[in-house]
């Protein structure tokens, strides 16, 4: 008799599912006993593509070999070449589609440029092999081609053994290419040297890094790849990436990857869309080739040549470039037949009704077995919007293996209340609902906005909080009303979002400060501009402007949450709300949290049954070191009144004033 997986016994609504959750279960093992020979060799031994195909020194000289089985011949062509077929750098064919051809040492060189010339039957082309692991792009021609890397001092990791804070994960999620002051595209260089040490001064302790993989198109944000395991040239070398995040783990700042698993795109030169003049050897055949909305191409994952790249390439950027583990982007789009467009996602059968690939769903649980092994601390997340359960509950359990997944829901909320309601229609129950509602067995990263609220057509919440304000009365002393307005509900926001977290806290980069306008990458409807694909660190660095109000609250805040062992892990109890007076107060482990979200009525008095003793302010949003008013004064030490109605619930009255659109911590001494 088959065992009922915990994610089952956690959760007693998904009994009527069990045999498609271990339908699941019974293929990702299944699966994993095929790649792996029986057991004989571990996922790790299998995912090692890397070391085999692409471009390799040898004691003798080089070793190229590619998968192609449709190709009828190969040719290596280059600068030694003269970017001619040559029969000399012709590629035998092995069994199983492989092709190999072996170099003497002197014909290549570091630096030297290269690509494939692919025939098929029927056609030939130029092709940039897909193993290739540094690309670069001719400034003048705009062409891509495969370059040698080679150097003869490759950089050496200086940290040994790093392992991951996570208590709490505190995420800064960054763009290289649009991390500097200046209008241009940054380097990973000045990413270390210049907003390395802002991350670690704000707080945080994980970056995660948007874009590495290399996309010919820089407005995609890094999500149209073609060389899956090359790391954007545009930003510097590969040893200056490893660099970088050696950098960021002497700091104690985990790096992890925003990866691109769910589609590829289109390009054919540069990528992997008609690799030997066969346009399904990575990708579906068919319908479900191209996805709908993404003008891009959607993996194979029922294809185990398929399988083998894409977990090859998750032990890639682990091993080379010691990455602390990875971000999965589109999760969502892999899940379901339909990439979840059009579904409502509304009861548990949505999640079980025969639309969804079970091919994903395997290559999802596999690449998380396989991340763990490789680096047993290793930190995964999963970008997913239909809530599917299991995503984050452990593989052995009946889940699909991810730490973490994102709570999507949470920056949906705020932008659907900033834009939709005034503010006397901002209910407290409705926002702790919000903020709360998850798996209780799935860790989630809670966060008020993240890169997709910043880009052209949507607005931050700074922005859509203040608005043209932004341009003219963010110097201290000419705040208006809608400056205070939207700065004291930007800590707040914040606050409520990341106090109920549950795994960890998320924050796109500059938004802790309120960065104002949108992200527009250059292109031609705007001149090819950098001026909206930049930080403007000045704003922040400029004490004569509201901006370093924010983020001076926002370090604070994520110092307060650090500052308590196991925070996310402990109960969060709702304590009182009430949706007329606008108010919201719950406790975790010593800290009791205070909302007003009231726009127009201070409290004065107001009561919230506690345990017993001493309460002191410890965070409070309308501190003038905030930006605020100074309405309370914190120094004052708050002790409860005993009621005999409550005495045998050891509760007593905590009776505080609360200010107007302000939120206050206290904690029990």
């Amino acid at each position: 008799m088959e065992r009922t997986l915990n994610i089952i016994k956690h959760d007693l609504w998904l009994e009527p599912f069990e045999e498609a959750i271990n339908g699941r279960y019974r293929y990702a093992l299944g699966k994993k006993s095929e790649l792996t020979n029986g057991g004989k060799q571990s996922l790790s031994d299998f995912a090692t593509g890397y070391l085999y195909f692409g471009l390799h020194k040898t004691s003798k000289g080089w070793v190229f070999r590619e998968w192609a089985p449709n190709a009828t011949q190969i040719y290596l062509i280059g600068t030694f070449s003269n970017w001619k077929e040559d029969q000399a750098y012709a590629m035998t064919r092995l069994e199983n589609g492989n092709w190999e051809i072996e170099l003497p040492a002197d014909v290549l060189h570091h630096g030297d440029l290269y690509k494939l010339i692919v025939h098929w039957n029927g056609g030939c082309g130029e092709r940039i092999p897909a193993w290739a692991t540094r690309v670069v792009q001719d400034a003048q021609t705009g062409i891509f081609n495969a370059q040698v890397w080679d150097p003869q001092t490759p950089y050496v990791f200086k940290t040994k053994n790093f392992k991951p804070a996570t208590d709490p994960l505190l995420i800064y999620e960054c763009h290289i290419g649009m991390a500097q002051q200046e209008e241009k595209v940054g380097t990973y260089n000045e990413f270390r040297e210049k907003i390395l040490p802002r991350v670690a001064k704000a707080g945080y302790n994980c970056i995660q890094v948007m874009a590495v993989q290399e996309h010919p198109y820089y407005g995609s944000f890094g999500y149209h790849v073609s060389n899956f395991f090359a790391a954007s040239s545009r930003f510097g070398t590969p040893d200056e990436l490893k660099e970088l995040i050696d950098a960021a783990h002497a700091l104690g700042i985990a790096v992890i990857m925003d990866i691109v698993h769910s589609h590829s795109v289109k390009n054919e030169v540069e990528g992997l869309a008609n690799f030997a003049g066969d346009p399904n050897q990575y990708f579906y055949p068919g319908a479900r080739r191209e996805h709908p909305a993404w003008d891009s191409l959607c993996f194979d994952y029922g294809k185990n040549e398929v399988i083998h790249f894409l977990l090859s390439n998750c032990k890639y950027w682990l091993e080379e470039y010691s990455f602390d583990g990875f971000r999965f982007d589109g999760v969502t789009s892999m899940l379901y037949f339909s990439h979840g467009l059009g579904e409502a996602f509304v009861n548990y059968a949505d999640y079980y009704n025969g639309h969804q690939d079970d091919n994903a769903i395997c290559y999802l649980t596999l690449a998380n077995d396989l991340i763990h092994q490789v680096k047993v601390n290793a930190i995964t997340i999963a970008e997913d919007v239909s809530g599917m359960p299991g995503i984050a509950a452990k593989i052995e359990d009946g889940g699909y293996g991810f730490d973490y997944r994102m709570a999507m829901n949470i920056p949906d909320y705020w932008i659907r209340t900033i834009k939709d309601k005034i503010d006397e229609d901002w209910k407290p129950s409705g926002m702790f609902w919000e903020v709360t509602n998850r798996r209780k067995n799935e860790k989630t990263i809670s966060y008020a906005e993240s890169h997709d609220q910043a880009l052209v057509g949507d607005k931050t919440v700074i922005f859509r909080l203040i608005d043209a304000d932004m341009y003219w009365h963010m110097q201290k002393g000419d705040a208006n009303y809608v400056v205070n307005r939207g700065i004291a509900l930007h800590k707040m926001i914040r606050l409520i979002t990341a106090s109920t977290m549950n795994g960890g806290y998320l924050n796109f980069m500059g938004n802790e400060f309120g960065h104002p306008e949108w992200i527009d990458f250059p292109r031609e409807g705007n001149g090819w501009s950098c001026k909206y694909a930049r930080r403007q660190w000045d704003l922040v660095d400029n004490k004569n402007l509201l901006y370093h109000v924010m983020a001076d609250f926002d370090a604070d805040m994520l110092k307060l949450l650090k500052g308590v062992k196991s925070f996310q892990t402990t109960p969060v109890q709702e304590i009182w709300h009430n949706d007329e007076d606008q108010v919201l107060a719950f406790q975790r482990k010593d800290l009791i949290f205070v909302f007003n979200f009231n726009p127009k009525k201070s409290f004065t008095d107001y009561g919230f049954l506690v345990t017993p003793g001493k309460y002191m302010a410890v965070l409070n949003t309308d501190s003038p070191l905030y930006g605020g008013n100074g309405l309370t004064d914190d120094t004052v030490e708050h002790f409860t009144i005993a009621d005999p109605l409550y005495a045998r619930e050891k509760k007593e009255w905590l009776k505080i004033y609360i200010p107007a659109r302000t939120a206050v911590v206290l904690k029990k001494m």
